[in-house]
């Protein structure tokens, strides 16, 4: 254990404190659960498993009396809390889709929750399937969430002291800041940090970059497309890029290689979700997705229900075992994935090979730039009862915006929704509202794309 590389021996301390660094109030929470994930990676299957099921047992029943909606699920099945109680009995329990979520929030999220858990903070998502639902976390999965986001960061090698680039839908406006920010500032010495909105033109993305010269870039696998196909085609370099660490989309194989050959800088993947945190986090050594089981419990299953072997693909299926305020349990995240094999790191934690999810093309402007689309989803079902939505962009003003609502929308609905689409977007598009009765159809390959882009190469302006 003692030559394994500990994250842990990279924290600072504070007043004066540096060995055995000493942290305080809310950040020494962070510190402690880092501690222990850092004893828990290296445990095995068998004995995570065992664990998984204990925290089961705490889980359900709390859920079962503080949940209709969960109440409802067990009901139907003809089940009892104490009927899952581990990991191996928790599959009677049917799968729950989307769409169970976008149930009224007093049916869905817990009356009470342990005062140790508060207060609750709110994540909303539009999903792989375009179909938004809003998903109330406590303070403790906030925490867990923290902590495997900076322990997949640390297993990835980045330096916190150096350089770091972020391009992320969360990001308004552009900043160099001094520091990584909170939560990572608090415990380790970071160096400076450079935030790019994705709604940027790719031509001044890449600009940018090149000045503030990053040894870590931290991006969206679509927006790294556009970066690394800048770069071919202008002859770009960027000097002191070492690590590119992409988020929040399917990470294809095309890409990964050609920014790396492009870029010359390793491509490290994490999956995750606004619903469950961090999901999985790829590893350095052999290339798999690490499953985050101290906070969840992934299954990967057939089309007739039954678990993948190693090697076969199913659909992603997600137990949050942390979230005491809202029932993620056998949750269908909208995702296919691979089986991987156990990992050569000797890292207990089961793997992913490799994850299918959701598409997006770059929205393209009459101008001819380009980049990530931002649609205003998160204020869609404050407007109409939208269950779920698709945008194709036929040509270089118009898009077609597909809806699922529970019922028709009225001019009043239409045109508010409008209103924050247009604001999103950054652009007075031409807007053609579609409706659907039930689900919008997906591709002949069975993906769904929430943003496709028709305007053919010929329609955009010369190369920037």
């Amino acid at each position: 254990m003692s030559d394994r590389p500990s994250i842990l021996a990279r924290l600072r301390g504070n007043a004066g404190i540096a060995w055995p660094p000493l942290t305080r109030g809310r950040a020494a929470e962070l510190v402690a659960l880092l501690h222990l994930l850092d004893e828990t990676q290296w445990m095995t299957a068998e004995e995570l498993a065992k664990r998984q099921s204990r925290q089961l047992a705490l889980l359900l029943p709390h859920l079962a009396r503080q949940s209709k909606q969960f109440q409802r699920r067990l009901e139907d099945a003809g089940l009892r809390p104490d009927d899952l109680a581990t990991k191996e009995e928790l599959p009677r329990l049917p799968v729950l889709r989307r769409r169970g979520l976008q149930v009224s929030p007093q049916d869905l999220y817990c009356k009470d929750v342990p005062q140790s858990h508060l207060p609750l903070g709110e994540s909303r998502t539009s999903g792989s399937t375009g179909e938004p639902v809003a998903i109330r976390r406590t303070l403790v999965s906030q925490l867990f969430w923290r902590a495997l986001n900076i322990r997949s960061q640390s297993w990835q090698g980045q330096d916190f002291a150096k350089h770091c680039t972020i391009i992320r839908p969360q990001v308004t406006s552009y900043a160099i800041n001094k520091d990584r920010g909170a939560p990572l500032n608090q415990l380790f010495d970071t160096g400076p940090s450079q935030a790019i909105p994705m709604t940027t033109d790719i031509k001044q993305q890449v600009e940018w970059i090149s000045e503030f010269k990053p040894e870590s870039l931290i991006v969206y696998p679509t927006n790294l497309d556009a970066i690394t196909q800048h770069c071919g085609r202008h002859d770009i370099k960027l000097p002191g890029l070492e690590k590119i660490l992409t988020i929040g989309e399917t990470l294809l194989p095309r890409v990964r290689q050609a920014a790396e050959a492009t870029l010359g800088a390793i491509v490290a993947d994490k999956y995750s979700s606004q619903e469950a945190g961090v999901i999985a986090a790829q590893c350095l050594e052999s290339g798999l997705y690490h499953l985050m089981s101290e906070s969840l419990i992934v299954e990967v299953l057939k089309d007739d229900g039954s678990p993948c072997a190693e090697g076969e693909i199913g659909r992603v299926i997600i137990t949050d075992l942390v979230n005491f305020a809202t029932p993620i349990v056998r949750y269908d995240i909208g995702d296919y994935a691979e089986v991987g094999p156990p990992c050569t790191c000797g890292r207990g934690l089961p793997t992913l090979k490799q994850i299918l999810g959701r598409e997006r093309n770059l929205l393209v402007k009459p101008d001819g730039t380009r980049h990530w689309p931002l649609v205003g989803f998160a204020r869609f079902r404050d407007i109409a009862p939208i269950r779920q939505y698709q945008f194709i962009q036929h040509d270089l003003e118009r898009i077609e915006v597909r809806l699922v609502a529970e019922q028709a929308l009225t001019a009043a609905q239409e045109a508010d929704l409008a209103a924050v689409i247009r604001q999103a977007l950054g652009f007075p598009f031409a807007l053609q509202f579609t409706s659907f009765d039930h689900e919008i159809p997906r591709s002949p390959g069975g993906k769904f794309e929430e943003f496709l882009s028709l305007v053919p190469a010929a329609g955009l302006a010369p190369a920037n």
